[in-house]
């Protein structure tokens, strides 16, 4: 067996090494808002439920490794103490991981991965209204666990009120865990589905990928491309040039004067593949 000194190693490996053996873990989608009013969404693996009464969610906005910055949603919440978590299902898989890419401070998550903003009942951060269980929480304390990179901020929030979609309940109004279809996190690309086990969502990019927002209007609100598969498009660092798509479609002519709904049917089957290129080729053949 081997046998490893947590102080004798980089906190990059001890960190793998610990995300890989500590898994699943929950996701805790967080809404914060800074002083100013501007929303930000991201997501959070350390995470987890601690108490029922009183109600109290913990999760931890870690301070980054590669240059002990820390995260948005930290100094959010340093300003407004205020969250609501919203659980991740396997719909949502997608956008969330689009969220985690680090855009710049003040630009909006849910405009990226295209997700609605639902006004809270009684706290000023926004819910993700396609998330099935949304908790309105108030933050009674944070914990800072160290001043390093790789640090963890402990945010124990008390939950005020809990929000949860219809669809997911059974005949008794309680949660129908398959019906809710979370998912979880695991070490380097691998997400748990509770389902049918381990997927894999490859990491966003370290450049900026270009959000749903950017996705045309016409690629937006199709009727056939899901959710996932729009957070799938929005996550490349530019659309492909018309050079390209023409060469692509010389080289594949059947996808040539298809309608809409045809390209989009094709295009959702390069994305099954992973194949995102391909699938915005498709799309914007003419």
């Amino acid at each position: 067996m081997m046998t490893i000194d947590a102080n004798s190693i980089t906190t990059a490996k001890l960190h793998a090494y610990l995300l890989s053996s500590v898994a699943p873990r929950p996701i805790a989608f967080a809404s914060t808002i800074d002083a100013n009013g501007n929303p930000n969404l991201s997501p959070f693996s350390f995470f987890n439920v601690f108490s029922a009464n009183p109600p109290i969610l913990i999760f931890s906005p870690s301070r980054r490794g590669k240059d002990n910055t820390t995260k948005h949603t930290y100094e959010n919440l340093k300003e407004v103490k205020e969250v609501v978590i919203n659980v991740v299902n396997y719909s949502l898989a997608q956008q969330m991981s689009l969220s985690s890419t680090e855009y710049a401070k003040g630009i909006n998550e849910f405009e990226k991965t295209g997700l609605t903003m639902l006004p809270s009942e009684v706290i000023k951060p926004f819910r993700v209204a396609e998330s099935p269980v949304q908790f309105e929480c108030k933050v009674n304390d944070i914990i800072e666990l160290g001043t390093e990179g790789g640090a963890g901020n402990l945010i124990i929030c008390e939950v005020l009120k809990i929000h949860i979609d219809e669809t997911v309940l059974d005949e008794n109004n309680m949660i129908d865990q398959t019906k809710l279809d979370l998912i979880a996190r695991a070490g380097g690309n691998y997400y748990s589905r509770a389902k049918s086990g381990f997927f894999e969502i490859l990491k966003p990019l370290q450049n900026l990928g270009i959000g749903v927002d950017q996705i045309p209007e016409e690629i937006r609100k199709s009727n056939v491309l899901t959710g996932n598969n729009l957070g799938m498009l929005g996550n490349v660092e530019a659309i492909p040039n018309q050079h390209d798509v023409d060469n692509f479609a010389q080289d594949n002519p059947n996808y040539i004067g298809l309608k809409t709904e045809e390209k989009h049917k094709f295009a959702q089957e390069f994305l099954k593949r992973n194949d995102v290129l391909s699938a915005w080729k498709v799309l914007l053949i003419k």
